[in-house]
């Protein structure tokens, strides 16, 4: 399985209107040494991630053209972009709009303001992600699911399942855990890379989970809620 992408080779495209703050944020990525691209349209910037697969989006929600949410939901619907990580950063910061950004796909959420140290931590944490370094075995068979999780490619009796980047990631954290409970705070950590569950955060975990049962059918109800302590996914051998 492939690294992630370094600093040095890193594309970055940058959505956002506002001049000063696409500026500070260019200067303060490209120091670190990643490519950026700045566009202050949404629907030119969604023309050339299209053209050109960027390894992160970094979007503003409130932008000309096309809004954030309109091309992350578009990136996550276009099975060349489905993967790219997405990093929604914004001057809305009730809490329905923080969910919203999730549920469309977003892998991180930075409210404005923001410290350019913080917004490139955010940067190298969701890169670092986005490709794990571990070597897990490319193929994983369990009861009538079969996962590729280097195609990312899910199948239910021989049949291919679509799934969004986290719903996917969630399966993969699942399966490597070989039936051990994972707590809302640790995959909170492992798929959205956030270090402590609010409750904001656990709303998403549940949320992402019973979609996740639902499309796997009727192996969806081996994916358990161990009540006061997260989640499991049921082996075979415990029948």
């Amino acid at each position: 399985m492939s690294a992630a992408p370094t600093a040095s080779s890193a594309k970055i495209i940058v959505v956002e209107d506002e001049k000063s703050i696409a500026q500070v944020i260019s200067y303060n990525l490209e120091k670190e040494g990643y490519h950026v691209r700045l566009f202050k349209d949404g629907a030119q910037a969604w023309q050339e991630i299209q053209k050109e697969i960027p390894d992160l989006i970094l979007l503003d929600w409130m932008v000309p053209g096309m809004d954030g949410l309109e091309i992350c939901r578009q990136v996550r619907a276009n099975p060349r972009t489905a993967h790219i990580p997405v990093i929604m950063l914004t001057a809305k910061t009730q809490e329905t709009d923080k969910i919203v950004g999730l549920e469309m796909g977003a892998d991180d959420y930075i409210p404005k303001p923001f410290s350019p140290r913080e917004l490139t931590a955010r940067v190298k944490a969701v890169l670092r992600r986005s490709k794990p370094a571990h070597a897990a075995a490319a193929l994983w068979r369990c009861w009538n699911i079969e996962a590729d999780w280097e195609r990312r490619i899910v199948k239910i009796k021989g049949k291919p399942v679509e799934m969004t980047r986290k719903e996917f990631d969630l399966l993969h954290v699942l399966a490597d855990a070989h039936g051990r409970v994972l707590s809302r705070d640790r995959l909170l950590e492992k798929v959205w890379g956030y270090d402590q569950a609010e409750e904001i955060q656990s709303r998403t975990v549940d949320l992402h989970v019973s979609q996740l049962r639902q499309k796997l059918g009727a192996d969806g109800k081996r994916i358990l809620t161990v009540t006061g302590s997260g989640y499991r996914l049921q082996m075979p051998d415990e029948e």
